[in-house]
């Protein structure tokens, strides 16, 4: 049965779950009508799309119908936007809808991002929500920590999509600001992005059992008060099925001792403590992204996790900053800075030994 949480001020009443778009590509409107129907059915009330996605925003308003007024919509624009307004009228074309229950700038994920938001994107995003074209106001990040919570300190938004998951808990911070602002908190792709948890390594199944590593993934962010809903983006329905099951746990007892065994085999076999003091890096290496992958790998065999976004190092602009560990100019300016007296840049080259491929681009720019 599904669960609601009101998000935030917005005081909206949201089902745990979200069905996102992102992940409809190739797929035909009858298949995405079977899985917009399964989401119904099971009770899931919200759905996020963007014009960044293909055709989904289109695909999403010809399978709609009259099933509209059992969804609350958000959808997306980049930072920069020109013709918001336009851009706005043909989402709103495209979704076969009046307004937009929630409306996100997506992706503030460098400083300019938030100043031509603050400066030129939110007095005419403001002046489209006085005329009830959107209902509510928010933003998604891959962002840096600080960057998020300087944007949650403004004052301008009802929500915000936020990556956090148990495998990446950076921006628990910013879980801490959103919810003392009272902002409703949705968390981006706990699914492949918290561990491409939907294929777990038989030692990440041995650890979390017994329940599923993805199922454990959803109870520990459901089981933080400041998060409302779950991105799920589902490309069959037998997916949405799988995540409800998760809904029939309880966090107490068997979660804290998951949990627990988690923190121990990462502590035995992990070296990144993960406390960012290496930072800031002269070559521009995200070393500690590099060394938790690097964790994830000696402790969970999470291979295939670590190549998919390892690989993405370099390829993906803002979305995924930073360039591979084969970069390191041994400048030594790291060492000094890390507690734990790491030899980082032979870990470095270390994990990019393991894990380089071949350069891997973010879904919508393939």
């Amino acid at each position: 049965m599904m669960h609601y949480r009101r998000f935030g001020r917005t005081e909206q009443e949201l089902s745990v779950f979200t069905l996102g778009t992102m992940r409809w590509l190739g797929q035909s409107d009858a298949e995405v009508d079977r899985i917009l129907a399964t989401a119904q059915e099971v009770g899931i009330n919200h759905l996020e799309t963007a014009p960044a996605y293909g055709e989904a925003e289109a695909q999403l308003g010809r399978v709609l119908g009259s099933r509209r007024p059992q969804f609350l919509i958000t959808s997306k624009f980049l930072p920069g936007t020109a013709d918001l307004e336009g851009k706005l009228h043909r989402t709103l074309t495209a979704l076969r809808t009046d307004y937009l229950d929630l409306c996100a700038w997506h992706g503030i994920n460098l400083p300019e991002h938030l100043t031509w938001v603050v400066e030129t994107g939110m007095p005419i995003l403001t002046q489209l929500q006085a005329q009830g074209k959107v209902r509510f106001i928010g933003f998604s990040t891959h962002g840096p920590l600080d960057l998020i919570l300087t944007a949650i300190h403004t004052g301008l938004f009802s929500f915000v999509n936020l990556h956090y998951h148990y495998f990446q808990p950076r921006n628990a911070p910013a879980l801490a600001a959103a919810q003392a602002a009272d902002l409703g908190v949705l968390i981006i792709s706990p699914a492949d992005k918290g561990g491409q948890l939907y294929q777990p390594s038989e030692t990440l199944r041995n650890l979390c059992a017994p329940w599923d590593p993805l199922h454990f993934a959803y109870q520990f962010l459901l089981s933080h008060s400041a998060i409302h809903t779950l991105s799920l983006g589902a490309d069959h329905p037998s997916q949405i099925h799988h995540a409800l099951k998760s809904l029939k746990l309880t966090w107490d007892p068997t979660g804290p001792l998951i949990q627990a065994r988690l923190h121990q085999q990462v502590q035995q076999y992990g070296d990144c403590q993960q406390c960012y003091a290496c930072l800031p890096c002269p070559a521009g290496i995200p070393i500690p992204e590099i060394l938790r992958l690097r964790n994830l790998v000696q402790a969970f065999d999470l291979q295939g996790f670590a190549r998919y976004r390892y690989n993405m190092l370099g390829h993906a602009g803002h979305w995924f900053p930073g360039v591979t560990g084969d970069h390191c100019t041994d400048c030594g300016e790291c060492l000094p800075r890390c507690p734990s007296h790491l030899d980082i840049p032979t870990l470095l080259r270390d994990t990019h030994n393991q894990l380089y491929t071949r350069p891997i681009r973010r879904l919508w720019e393939t």
